[in-house]
């Protein structure tokens, strides 16, 4: 009995110490979790404190939570399928744009210039002027030329509209040339940039064969009838072709050059016009009608 109870004894002197350890570690966690709780704690009123006081910091946390809100509230939203863009592999053959760097030499330079001058984008500047080559090649006009008239009447800006109805990159008189878009689809294809091109080309082409002339053509384009006063439009053609001409022989030109600033009209055109034609053309009554409100 005595051995037995003092195993008892033992024992329970055992399970008192084990309590009173387990007790004294227990007590020294909450300790070291409360001190470090704490210093954590003081740390943060230090980095908010510090952070509040720095204009950029504040903005920058104002703007991630903003966009973790809007992010929270997208992914609350249910996604109707009617919102959500079919997708258009083909969508890239449609667009009326080229990469600068696979143009020849000459094209990527007269692109590059026009791109800052007028500040617009390279790949559609590249697209155009590779129209413009391809198109003056056919037709037998210099390619400069016509990227001078585009130049002009409507800076590049593919979607320009005057109070008369001329319209696009070439301002044509989309009325009086809808027989010209029935190969392109119709009159909207009046603000395709290529087809606006393509047609105002036509109608140049057949003013200058018709007057026999370069600046007779031009003045014809804009709708100016023999020597009638044309604004300075001539000359503001004839000066943006000479330089796109400068250009494209290598040379520098400053992209703030005044297009009026022209030289003699006589030493520009390299065109050999067509003989004149006894045949009259739509373009020379109803271009006249924009004169005095495109100029």
């Amino acid at each position: 009995m005595t051995a037995i109870a003092n195993l008892r004894a033992a024992g329970k002197t055992c399970i008192d110490s084990t309590r009173v350890f387990l007790r004294d570690v227990g007590a020294g966690l909450l300790e070291v979790s409360h001190n470090s709780l704490a210093l954590l704690g003081l740390c943060v009123v230090g980095v908010v404190l510090f952070a509040g006081g720095r204009e950029e910091i504040r903005t920058l946390a104002e703007r991630h939570a903003l966009d973790w809100l809007l992010a929270r509230q997208e992914a609350r939203e249910p996604v109707h399928s009617d919102t959500v863009p079919e997708a258009e592999p083909d969508a890239v053959t449609r667009a009326t744009a080229a990469d600068p760097k696979t143009l020849p030499r000459q094209q990527a330079a007269v692109a590059q210039w026009l791109s800052r001058r007028y500040r617009v984008a390279p790949e559609p500047v590249s697209r155009l002027v590779l129209e413009a080559w391809a198109v003056g090649h056919h037709l037998g006009l210099d390619p400069t030329l016509i990227l001078a008239v585009m130049a002009i009447e409507s800076s590049f800006n593919p979607f320009a509209q005057s109070a008369v109805g001329a319209q696009g990159l070439m301002q044509v008189m989309t009325r009086m040339h809808d027989d010209k878009y029935e190969a392109f689809g119709g009159v909207r294809a009046a603000f395709d940039p290529v087809a606006n091109l393509r047609v105002g080309v036509q109608v140049l082409k057949e003013c200058i064969s018709r007057t026999g002339s370069l600046e007779a053509g031009l003045r014809s384009y804009l709708g100016v009838a023999g020597d009638g006063e044309d604004g300075g439009y001539v000359i503001k053609v004839l000066a943006e072709q000479g330089h796109l001409r400068q250009v494209a022989e290598g040379r520098n030109v400053a992209i703030n050059t005044p297009s009026a600033s022209a030289p003699a009209a006589a030493a520009l055109p390299a065109l050999a016009p067509a003989p004149p034609t006894t045949t009259t053309h739509p373009s020379a009554q109803a271009d006249g009608q924009r004169v005095a409100l495109l100029r």
